[in-house]
């Protein structure tokens, strides 16, 4: 799977895909709240970015950009970028809706239209990274635009759920994949041109990868599964969840020299 062929297929998907995932999932989400995962672990009280105030914020992959207008209403300064304009979209219904306005831009997360070392934080809650082919280009885009001591932290499908079927059920407990097959899960349509792309990678090929780009490891993040949180999110469930993880998040720093 090429990074072209990745690319386009993600645009499609989101683009056409954007109404049923905010109809399905924009509720738990908010409208201006930040999210890290279907876990429901919100940045308000993990405060993985630290002191947001008076920060220049890049959200990358921002969907319909809720986490960059809960930013913007604790005083960063923040802006967000998706490779989708259907996503977009529904950012600029969100704002309308919340009357909280970020600047958007439509972006590829592997270029970024920004100077170097011109944000003091770059995050995302499960955007870009995991449909990237390339995604060590991702980290070394956010630490090009990152300022020195600048943090940069993303959210992903915890590597080992490739082991399992994306069933949260019983059907989900049973191993049946390699966790060291980095095969991307594609599907394709009737003309086997690829639709929607998901990529693996390993824990340690993204601690690799961050360390390739420049990055110093802060944290590895793994959110149990809260008690009285009954949602299911797709393959993520309350059965599943209180067994083995669903989602990393990857906190890492950008050296000052």
């Amino acid at each position: 799977m090429s990074p072209s062929e990745s690319r386009r297929a993600s645009r499609g998907w989101w683009d056409a895909d954007a109404d049923a995932y905010q109809a399905e999932h924009g509720r738990f989400l908010g409208d201006a709240d930040f999210v890290w995962c279907p876990e429901g672990l919100r940045e308000a009280d993990a405060h993985l970015l630290g002191d947001v105030t008076g920060k220049r914020v890049l959200e990358i992959g921002c969907g319909a950009a809720s986490c960059s207008r809960w930013l913007r209403t604790q005083g960063a300064e923040a802006y967000a970028s998706d490779l989708s304009a259907g996503m977009l979209r529904h950012a600029t219904q969100g704002a309308t809706r919340s009357g909280v306005a970020v600047p958007l831009v439509q972006a590829d997360a592997t270029a970024l239209p920004f100077a170097a070392e011109t944000f003091d934080i770059v995050c995302t809650a499960f955007g870009a990274v995991p449909f990237v082919a390339d995604s060590a280009r991702v980290m070394r885009e956010a630490h090009r635009v990152l300022r020195p001591g600048g943090r940069w932290a993303f959210s992903i499908t915890h590597p080992m759920r490739w082991v399992f079927l994306d069933d949260p059920g019983e059907g989900g407990l049973v191993a049946v994949h390699s966790y060291f097959d980095r095969r991307a899960y594609v599907e394709e349509d009737d003309h086997h041109v690829p639709t929607y792309v998901e990529q693996h990678r390993t824990l340690g090929d993204r601690i690799r990868e961050l360390v390739a780009a420049g990055f110093v490891l802060d944290d590895l993040v793994e959110p149990e599964w809260p008690d009285g949180h009954t949602e299911t999110w797709g393959q993520w469930s309350p059965l599943r969840g209180r067994i083995f993880p669903g989602t990393a998040i990857f906190v890492a720093t950008k050296p000052r020299n």
